[in-house]
C-alpha cells in the first residue's frame, strides 16, 4: 500500500499532456439517446459536427476561434507555436482527420500503420511473458462501476451512458467502456476457483471512450485506441513484480522502438489510478518541454477482487481474494512520437516505427532516360524489399523530383535514395537522411550491388535510429533542473523545465505546489542518487535513497 505521506526525490512539471482524474464536484455523464446527430459536411482537417459556435480539436495552448488556419501544404514552424505545428503536421502528413463528433478522429491509413507497428512489437513482448488476447464487450453495466469506489469516483466525470437501446428505456444503464477493470473482475470471478487457475494473465486490444472537453488528436480524444492487460495472481509479491515488469516492457519500447528517452518509476498518491494500490508510469519530455505520460501499469491490490468477490481456494484449502494487476498504452503514443522527433519540416519518424523505412524517388528529364532509371530503382525496390525493408518507389509523374523530397522529408521517412540517368551508368545511388539536411547527410556512389546497398541501407537505418534517441536524451537532461528549497522550484518551473528534487512532503503540499506554480509530480523514479538529501518543500533530511518502489525515499520529476 501507499503510504500516507510520501518521503521521495520527485520530479515537477506543468501543462502536462495527460487527461486529468481531478474529481468534479458534478460528475458529467454523457447519456446516448436513439436521436442521431446532424451531420455537416465540410472539407480538410477541421471537419466537426453539432453547434456552429462549438471549436474544433485544440491543442493545449490553443488561441482561440479567431485563430487562422494555415493553408493546407504549409507547417507552422515549430519554434513559432508549437500547438500550431503539431496539428498542422498531423494534417499534412495524412496521420489523421477530425470525425464529425467533436472531439473524436479518423485515424487515417499512414497514422495506423505507425500503430500497428507499436502493436507488432508489444504483442510479441506480451506473449513472451505469459499473455494471451482476447476481447471484452464495449458495453458495461453501470452497477459495475459504482461497486468500487475510488473507481466510480475518478471516472465519473468521463463516463459516457446508453440509456436506450432498441427504442426502449434500458432497464439499467449502461457504461461506455472507459476501462474494462470492472467487467473483467466480473468475468474473472467465474472463471477463478482454484490457486491452480492462477495467474491469469490476459491482454485485449480495444477501443475506449472517455468524454473529455478539451482534446488534442492522438494525445487526447473522446474515443481512443489502445492496448489493456489484465492480471490475477495469488499473492501479493506475484502482482508487484508483475506490475513492474510491464512497466518495463513498456520503458524498452520507448527507447529501442520510439527512440523516446522516458523515465520511469511511481507516481504520487495523487496521481494514482483511480482503484489501484500503486501506478507506475513511463514520463516523456516533447519538443515543447512538457510532459506525457506514455504508459502506465497499475498494482490494484485487492481492490477489485474484493469488491466483485474474485476469490480462489489456496492449497491449504482457504477462500482467498486474487491480488491483481492493470497495464495500458495507447494511440496516445503515436502523438509523443511527433511531438519528440519532430522538426519544422514535419515528421521525423524512428525507422522501427516508420511504416516506410525508404523512399525512392527516380529522377529524369529526357523521355528516353525515364524507362531505365524507373527500371532500375524498381529493381533497387525489390533488392530492399526482398531484405525485409519497408520500402516505396515514388514514380508519380504529377509533381516534380524536387516536390516529392520535400513530401517524404516532411511525412518522416528516414531514409530517401535518387537515382538518376548518371547513377544507372554508374551503377550507385544517392542515399540522404532525414535527420541530417542538405549535403552532410547525403552519401553519394553508394553502390546498387544487392549486398553492398542492403548492407549500407541497413547501417543508416541504425545510425539513424541511435541518433534520434541520442538527440532526444540530450534535450531532455539539458531540461531537468536539481533544485534544493521551493523558491528554486518556482523559479526553474517558471522557465519551462523540468525540476527534480528530494521530496518527502503530503499530498497537501502536493496540491499546493500544482495550486500555485500548475506544477505536478510526474514520478518519483525508479533509479535514485545515492547520498542523503533534504526534501526541499519540509526540511526533513532523507537519509536513504532507494530505487525500490516498497519504500517512501524518491526523485521527483515536476513539469
Amino acid at each position: 500500500m501507499v503510504s500516507l505521506r510520501l518521503t521521495s526525490l520527485a520530479v515537477f512539471t506543468t501543462h502536462p499532456y495527460r487527461p486529468s482524474l481531478i474529481l468534479r464536484s458534478t460528475p458529467r455523464l454523457v447519456r446516448f439517446h436513439r436521436n442521431p446527430f446532424t451531420l455537416s459536411s465540410s472539407k480538410g482537417f477541421s471537419t466537426q459536427t453539432l453547434q456552429k459556435d462549438e471549436r474544433p480539436i485544440e491543442g493545449d495552448d490553443a488561441k482561440g476561434s479567431q485563430q487562422q488556419q494555415p493553408k493546407n501544404g504549409t507547417i507552422t514552424p515549430r519554434s513559432a507555436d508549437f500547438s500550431a505545428w503539431y496539428l498542422d503536421v498531423i494534417r499534412e502528413a495524412e496521420l489523421a482527420d477530425y470525425g464529425p463528433v467533436r472531439g473524436t478522429m479518423v485515424i487515417r491509413p499512414y497514422g495506423y500503420a505507425i500503430w500497428e507497428a507499436i502493436q507488432d512489437y508489444l504483442n510479441v513482448k506480451f506473449k513472451e511473458t505469459g499473455h494471451s488476447n482476447m476481447y471484452f464487450p464495449q458495453f458495461i453495466p453501470y452497477s459495475f462501476i459504482k461497486k468500487e469506489a475510488s473507481h466510480v469516483e475518478g471516472f465519473s466525470p468521463e463516463l459516457a451512458l446508453v440509456t436506450i437501446g432498441g427504442g426502449k428505456e434500458l432497464e439499467e444503464e449502461l457504461v461506455v467502456r472507459p476501462t474494462s477493470e470492472t467487467i473483467v473482475n466480473h468475468m474473472f470471478t467465474r472463471w477463478i476457483n482454484s490457486y491452480r487457475d492462477l495467474p491469469l494473465m490476459i491482454n485485449q486490444w480495444a477501443n475506449v471512450t472517455r468524454w473529455e472537453m478539451r482534446t488534442k488528436p492522438f494525445v487526447r480524444t473522446l474515443e481512443f485506441l489502445w492496448q489493456e492487460g489484465h492480471t490475477a495472481h495469488a499473492t501479493a509479491e506475484e502482482a508487484e513484480k508483475e506490475a513492474l515488469q510491464m512497466i518495463d516492457v513498456y520503458k524498452k519500447f520507448a527507447y529501442e522502438q520510439a527512440a523516446i528517452p522516458v523515465i520511469a518509476g511511481r507516481k504520487s498518491r495523487v496521481e494514482t489510478f483511480a482503484g489501484a494500490s500503486r501506478t507506475y508510469t513511463i514520463e516523456a519530455m516533447m519538443g515543447d518541454k512538457k510532459a506525457l505520460q506514455a504508459g502506465t501499469s497499475h498494482n490494484l491490490g485487492q481492490n477489485f477482487s474484493k469488491a466483485f468477490e474474485t476469490q480462489f481456494q489456496d492449497e491449504s484449502g482457504q477462500r482467498r481474494h486474487v491480488w491483481q494487476t492493470s497495464w495500458a498504452i495507447s494511440t496516445r503514443f503515436i502523438g509523443a512520437i511527433i511531438m519528440n522527433q519532430g522538426d519544422d519540416i514535419g515528421l521525423m519518424l524512428p525507422p522501427r516505427v516508420a511504416p516506410i523505412q525508404v523512399i525512392i524517388v527516380p529522377i529524369w528529364k529526357k523521355e528516353e532516360e525515364k524507362t531505365t532509371v524507373i527500371n532500375a530503382a524498381a529493381s533497387l525496390e525489390e533488392i530492399l524489399k526482398s531484405a525485409g525493408i519497408r520500402v516505396k518507389l515514388d514514380n508519380s509523374e504529377q509533381n516534380t523530383p524536387g516536390w516529392k523530397f520535400n513530401f517524404w522529408e516532411m511525412k518522416g521517412v528516414p531514409i530517401r535514395i535518387e537515382i538518376g540517368p548518371r547513377d544507372v551508368s554508374s551503377g550507385t545511388v544517392v542515399v540522404c537522411r532525414r535527420d541530417v539536411p542538405g549535403k552532410q547527410g547525403k552519401d553519394f556512389g553508394v553502390s546498387m550491388e544487392r549486398s553492398k546497398v542492403e548492407a549500407h541501407v541497413r547501417a543508416k537505418l541504425d545510425e539513424i535510429q541511435a541518433s534520434l534517441l541520442e538527440k532526444a536524451t540530450s534535450f531532455r537532461d539539458s531540461n531537468i533542473v536539481d533544485v534544493s528549497s521551493y523558491d528554486e522550484l518556482k523559479a526553474v518551473i517558471s522557465q519551462g523545465k523540468w525540476v527534480r528534487g528530494p521530496w518527502s512532503a503530503s499530498d497537501e503540499d502536493e496540491l499546493r505546489v500544482k495550486e500555485e506554480t500548475g506544477a505536478t509530480i510526474r514520478c518519483f523514479p525508479f533509479e535514485q542518487p545515492t547520498g542523503p538529501k533534504t526534501c526541499f518543500m519540509t526540511g526533513i533530511q532523507l537519509k536513504k535513497l532507494h530505487c525500490s518502489p516498497n519504500l517512501t525515499e524518491h526523485l521527483c520529476f515536476i513539469r
